[in-house]
């Protein structure tokens, strides 16, 4: 969705990784080893590259947990989540023999006083040690990731049994993105159900953040600044992430089987290529409706056609069905007074299974539910009897249905994608909410100090920050951007556990009701 990595979370992140890991190792001449886990290793791949990273001093980056020659005469840099595998891994690395002249460590996060024992077992070999507070993914300039997309089923299953365990966590990575961005937020959360679990994220946020300020450095007690963290549940809008989306980015991720961010496509000559896609390339933002086409880029030309194939062949007769489910009107802004009828030509059609089942869905939504006899007939027409809990689960998460939503008739919409996710609505309202209490005591609004100010300026300005818990869609990531621009006096940064597509949250949704797996060990008995 970005323009690059110039701006934004990454250049945060980037910048502040280059103030303590490496300005601590800046002051000898040799260079050195990086030595990553799996979480540090995306986190790293994620705001620089390794010409960077050379360019600090830095000429090799290694796994943890990998076998590694012994390098005697360099030192070594260990960037690492405070859990007890890295912990074990690194005293192996020092216990019998060193594999380094000496060691830098850096934890992404608090470092248990367990844990933090141990490792004085090779204190004569660590030359730093400290805890850098950075345990999110900074996956676009607006937009952050936990990088725990089991976070959902731990937290909306009936079943689960560390749903405490995974908020606790998940509050500890909003913090570290709060301080990374030397914000003191206040903290809301958006009550749409009856469940709390937002509600429970956002107290918890609230302690740590008072604690971690309450501790800061300097010993000064650190003042709320004018950012606002608004919490929500994944259940407040269920339609954003269920609808086929026309923009370029959330079409691509939709229709295509792009894994891992690797688009797989084959080139001019017949050979099969791939290509990484992420916001590096600024076509996420700037074509962000696929009417309008990218330029005649290799990739994307190939990546267009792909989605315009599959357009052709089944999404264009279903999204005008969706799009007027999902609104209550049809593209002349008349009522929809009948949603089987829009829905059945979708269920007598030959299209897929799960964009059957995403229209019913649809369905169910826009009538506030349905009949138990209704809900059966349809899941008996979709043919998923056997798997109904794709329908059936959104129980869990208390999904609402949409009572009031903003009147955007005057927008300019395509009649195949008029829905607008809620959650701009949520951040065009505590924009202008923020900027309203933003007035000083001579009744003039500091905000008015960030007006016709550059793209970089008014970043420096109010903040919104949205925490989805249980996945973020393309849709809603787009929005960050649209609102910032469009105010040009308020950042708005989205993040969640992970980001979604409607294929993932419709097989987290089926998996809720899934008892966990049980472990046992099998003793064989001797004579």
């Amino acid at each position: 969705m970005a323009t690059g990595s110039d701006y934004g979370l990454k250049k945060i992140v980037w910048q502040k990784l280059k103030d303590t890991i490496i300005a601590d190792c800046r002051k000898t001449d040799v260079w050195k080893i990086l030595i990553l886990d799996n979480f540090t290793t995306c986190l790293l791949s994620s705001c620089c590259n390794m010409t960077d990273l050379m360019n600090e001093g830095i000429t090799i980056v290694e796994d943890l947990f990998k076998s590694r020659e012994p390098v005697l005469e360099m030192k070594a840099i260990y960037f690492m989540s405070p859990n007890e595998k890295c912990v074990d891994a690194f005293i192996n690395d020092f216990k019998l023999k060193p594999k380094y002249k000496a060691a830098y460590v850096y934890f992404t996060d608090y470092c248990p006083d367990e844990l933090f024992n141990r490792i004085k077992l090779c204190a004569k070999y660590i030359k730093v040690c400290k805890e850098i507070n950075i345990s999110f993914l900074p996956l676009e300039a607006q937009v952050f990731t936990c990088n725990n997309p089991a976070a959902f089923s731990s937290i909306y299953s009936p079943h689960s049994q560390d749903r405490n365990q995974t908020l606790e966590a998940l509050a500890d990575q909003i913090v570290t993105l709060c301080a990374t961005l030397d914000e003191y937020p206040g903290v809301r959360y958006k009550k749409d159900s009856s469940k709390d679990y937002a509600k429970f994220l956002a107290e918890l946020v609230d302690k740590k953040l008072e604690r971690h300020y309450r501790l800061d450095d300097d010993n000064k007690k650190k003042e709320k600044t004018s950012a606002q963290l608004i919490i929500v549940d994944r259940g407040f809008d269920p339609v954003s992430p269920i609808l086929h989306e026309l923009t370029y980015q959330a079409m691509a991720y939709d229709l295509m089987d792009i894994k891992n961010d690797t688009y797989k496509y084959k080139g001019k000559d017949g050979s099969q290529k791939e290509a990484l896609l992420n916001e590096a390339d600024e076509l996420w933002l700037k074509y962000d409706c696929f009417s309008a086409p990218p330029p005649q880029k290799t990739i994307h030309l190939s990546l267009a056609e792909d989605c315009m194939t599959k357009f052709q062949e089944s999404v264009e007769k279903l999204c005008k069905a969706e799009q007027d489910l999902a609104m209550g009107l049809d593209v002349e802004g008349q009522k929809v007074r009948d949603p089987m009828r829009t829905l059945l030509p979708i269920l007598l059609n030959p299209h897929s299974t799960p964009d059957k089942i995403r229209a019913v869905l649809l369905y169910i939504f826009s009538l506030n539910g349905t009949t138990e006899e209704n809900l059966t007939k349809l899941i008996q027409h979709v043919k998923i009897e056997n798997e109904s809990e794709y329908i059936t689960n959104w129980k869990e998460l208390g999904v609402p249905i949409i009572s009031s939503r903003r009147d955007r008739s005057q927008e300019e919409m395509y009649n195949l994608s008029r829905w607008t996710p809620i959650i701009k609505d949520v951040m065009e309202v505590r924009c202008t909410c923020a900027l309203c209490l933003t007035t000083n005591a001579s009744g003039q609004s500091d905000a008015l100090r960030y007006f016709n100010r550059s793209l970089d300026d008014y970043r420096s300005g109010l903040r919104l920050i949205i925490f989805i818990l249980g996945g973020v869609c393309y849709s809603e990531m787009r929005c960050a951007y649209e609102v910032t621009q469009a105010t040009k006096t308020c950042e708005v940064i989205v993040g969640s556990s992970h980001i979604l597509t409607p294929a993932s949250l419709l097989e987290d949704i089926r998996d809720l009701s899934k008892m966990p797996m049980q472990s046992f060990t099998i003793e064989e008995e001797t004579s």
